[in-house]
């Protein structure tokens, strides 16, 4: 097949992905409120001033949503919404972070494991399971207490606790594919083995691998929030969601707005990459649509 008609081929096959994506209404659903979402916190310096964030006013506190306060002050006098927008980067760019350094060392070590197969399989598949054998949100807390709070090492902390299913769909996708035809043909042409993997192999098996990704990152932003609601994660003063919520949780009974914003900001952002995880699996496999 020559490289124009492979292009060609590669074009029309996503193509069709996101044709029947589009198809998807609470996909597309999800798809637009997390793009409206996205830019909305990460375009927040151009409407807000920085100084609402940190800036304490007592005598304004716990004022109610209004025309001068969209979505209220804190105990005290903070901005909520500045609150809110700010820290809607770090909960969402955080979890991308988190789950592109996890895809990444997914990708290396199940693209080995599932291609090599024997002991090296075995060898990085028990590796996994050694993490896997805790629950994530335990293992990201062992890890952010022996190395300190502060945002890079919560990263660490969920990147290690989310490698190993990464590693394990990675290893799933490639067993699948690794005796096919365009796999001999390239061992038959002298590609080394790490190019067949990075170049052939990998690929041809990243549609679950994606879809995996999408799902996981909802879970890795509700896992930022908790870690932050405990303490153990993004530091007060410094906006996150779950940090916002920590903040204001013996005054949620009285002022419960205080709760309610973000925690319905984490609901929308859950929820939609949820949807966009679902969209993904459908369209990559319509077979899997029940």
């Amino acid at each position: 097949m020559s490289k124009n008609n492979k292009m060609r081929k590669n074009g029309s096959q996503w193509g069709l992905i996101w044709f029947r994506f589009s198809k998807n209404k609470l996909a597309m659903f999800g798809l637009v409120m997390l793009c409206i979402l996205t830019v909305s916190c990460l375009s927040s310096s151009l409407y807000i001033d920085y100084k609402r964030v940190y800036q304490q006013n007592i005598i304004n506190a716990f004022t109610s949503p209004g025309s001068g306060h969209w979505f209220g002050t804190d105990q005290f006098g903070r901005d909520l919404f500045a609150r809110i927008m700010y820290g809607g980067r770090i909960s969402l760019l955080a979890g991308l972070v988190v789950v592109a350094i996890a895809l990444t060392i997914g990708l290396v070590l199940g693209g080995f494991s599932g291609y090599f197969g024997g002991k090296v399989d075995i060898i990085l598949m028990r590796i996994c399971d050694i993490f896997m054998a805790v629950p994530r949100l335990l293992l990201a807390m062992a890890v952010v207490s022996a190395l300190g709070q502060g945002t890079f090492k919560m990263l660490i902390a969920l990147s290690i606790a989310q490698f190993p299913g990464l590693a394990r769909t990675v290893r799933a996708s490639i067993m699948t594919i690794r005796n096919q035809e365009f796999v001999e043909a390239a061992k038959c042409y002298g590609s080394n083995p790490v190019r067949i993997i990075f170049k052939h192999v990998i690929p041809n098996g990243i549609g679950p691998v994606i879809v995996n990704a999408t799902l996981s990152l909802g879970g890795t932003i509700l896992t930022i929030a908790s870690l932050g609601f405990l303490g153990i994660g993004v530091a007060s003063p410094t906006p996150e969601w779950g940090t916002i919520l920590s903040e204001n949780r013996t005054n949620i009974r009285y002022y419960p707005y205080l709760g309610m914003i973000p925690g319905i900001f984490i609901i929308i952002s859950v929820m939609c990459l949820n949807f966009v995880g679902d969209g993904l699996r459908d369209a990559i496999d319509p077979r899997s649509k029940t």
